[in-house]
């Protein structure tokens, strides 16, 4: 799990919400369902109609590539006289193509359903949501304003004039459309996530933060969606992420919720000093009572080197939820932080009694192993979590570093380091780890160009990109360009002392510079990051 989606189940688990999910297709109910519609499908391959019963219940759960097999089956059987079948099978394509993004054929779909239905609410709206996709925002208007006659109090049709007069630099207009259809509905959630999205288009992130903020305060519907969407808007205006909350919190002192979601953002940008006020303020005042702030407080501590606090929060965590292995998986990642190996093996093994498949887990093991000298040990229990997950590019670097460094396998690492080139990463995602695969490959070039395109492209808002220049620099042995990101890096913000002065794995760290003066003088002068 990535650090942001543990920090937002965290939040979600605090306030108790709990976000509905499709009724799975595996429960025995649907399975027999569909085991009856097989059937008869198996018998009479032509019988439109359970095709396409089946197709909806392919596209109630998600199985889009099914449902499209059967739609298209059902459309060859349905004759010409059936309009009413033929209306159903075109709008249940036209919803699988827009939920595919092909949206040239959304609109083909639903011209001929319209044409069977001309005031069908449903395949107006999606045909407007399809030509605003397309980029032809005349006929969207068109098809909105279609809806608003049809229904004067179509909040979807609001909403779409809004983002059309927004693309039309309209923005008074847009304001007041989206502003019209909060005001029919202010008690649900929807209608703020919906005005947050026309907010953000005109380039009002405040105003979308705030209606983020409403709309976790108004239900629980949209709690996940909108903690997501404060997450990124964070890595872009994390200002305006905290100046929301922060308002929020002058008006509700006392929930809980928002001093808990403004210090998960605040350590997700490395501001742990902010973050363990917020977590303390919970905790000393008892605005909400969960075990899970301890365990971030140990996270915060950890970063910041205060490693026996750090143990004291994690261990109170423990106490309190001794079932739940991601405590005992951080307690491992502090106990190696201060060189009590053994126990930390310790810890992460319970972790994997508690939860056998957690990569997590595996990983703690294994540099648990690794600080014990268990190299042989450390690569299986790698290849293990790489077959669990074989996306995670940090898995494959730390086996490569295993197996180079400690294995004396080059060209069984060399396979690690092509495979973290091949993962289908966004080439400028400094986490995708590419260049430094590249640089552990010898090119040097490609990967130098990966972490120029990088810093050129990317706002660091909080000094990551520039630690991550700094690890690469460092690793090529370009000192002095690594000193500049380091200073970088340390203005943004990146208190992470833990991975400046100890995190020595995969290779990808500051080592190479800490014996030169300029490492301590850089550290010693930005002090206060670390308080």
């Amino acid at each position: 799990m990535r650090f942001k989606q543990f920090l937002i189940a965290g939040a979600l688990a605090l306030t108790s919400l709990m976000t509905m999910s499709a009724q799975s297709i595996d429960n025995p109910i649907t399975r027999a369902t569909m085991a009856v519609y097989d059937e008869v499908i198996a018998e009479n391959p032509g019988d439109y109609e359970t095709l396409l019963r089946r197709g909806n219940e392919y596209y109630n759960h998600y199985m889009y590539r099914q449902a499209l097999d059967d739609v298209n089956q059902a459309m060859r059987y349905i004759p010409a006289a059936d309009k009413d079948a033929r209306y159903r099978a075109l709008l249940l394509r036209a919803n699988v193509y827009s939920l595919s993004n092909r949206y040239a054929e959304t609109v083909t779909d639903l011209n001929e359903a319209l044409g069977i239905e001309p005031k069908n609410y449903i395949a107006t709206y999606l045909r407007a949501n399809a030509y605003y996709n397309l980029g032809n925002y005349t006929d969207a208007q068109n098809d909105y304003t279609s809806l608003l006659r049809l229904n004067p109090r179509s909040q979807e049709a609001m909403f779409g004039l809004a983002k059309i007069a927004v693309k039309q630099n309209n923005l008074g207009v847009a304001n007041d459309f989206a502003d019209r259809a909060v005001n029919l509905t202010p008690a649900i959630s929807d209608v703020y996530m919906s005005r947050a999205e026309v907010r953000q288009l005109a380039g009002d992130n405040q105003g979308a933060v705030d209606d983020y903020i409403m709309a976790i305060s108004t239900d629980s519907e949209n709690t996940a969606r909108a903690l997501q969407e404060l997450f990124k808007l964070s890595d872009t205006n994390y200002s305006s992420v905290i100046n929301g909350l922060t308002g929020a919190i002058r008006s509700a002192p006392r929930q809980g919720m928002f001093y808990y979601i403004r210090a998960m953002i605040a350590q997700s940008h490395c501001n742990y000093s902010a973050a363990i006020e917020d977590y303390d303020k919970i905790i000393n005042e008892r605005l909400y009572v969960y075990e899970g702030l301890n365990a971030s407080l140990a996270e915060c501590y950890l970063a910041l080197g205060k490693y026996e606090t750090a143990l004291m929060n994690i261990d109170y965590a423990i106490e309190a939820n001794p079932e739940r292995a991601s405590y005992y998986i951080l307690k491992s990642r502090i106990l190696r932080a201060t060189g009590n190996y053994q126990e930390a093996l310790k810890n992460a093994e319970t972790a994997l009694e508690k939860s056998p498949d957690d990569n997590a887990g595996l990983q703690a093991l294994a540099l648990a192993q690794e600080s014990l000298g268990q190299y042989q040990e450390a690569s299986v229990t790698l290849s293990e979590a790489i077959l669990n997950d074989s996306s995670d590019p940090y898995l494959l670097m730390l086996r490569g570093w295993i197996l180079t460094d400690y294995r004396y396998q080059p060209e069984v690492a060399k396979t690690c380091y092509e495979r973290v080139v091949d993962l289908d990463f966004d080439f400028d995602q400094v986490r995708s780890l590419k260049g430094f695969a590249l640089l552990f490959l010898g090119k040097d070039d490609e990967a130098e160009q990966w972490m120029n395109t990088i810093l050129s492209s990317v706002d660091d808002t909080d000094g990551i990109v520039n630690y991550y220049a700094t690890c690469f620099f460092a690793q090529k042995g370009m000192k002095d360009i690594a000193f500049r990101h380091m200073q970088q890096a340390l203005e943004r913000g990146y208190a992470n002392y833990y991975n400046w002065v100890n995190n020595n794995d995969a290779r990808i760290n500051v080592a190479p510079l800490r014996d030169d003066p300029r490492f301590r003088q850089l550290l010693d002068k930005y002090v206060i990051l670390f308080k």
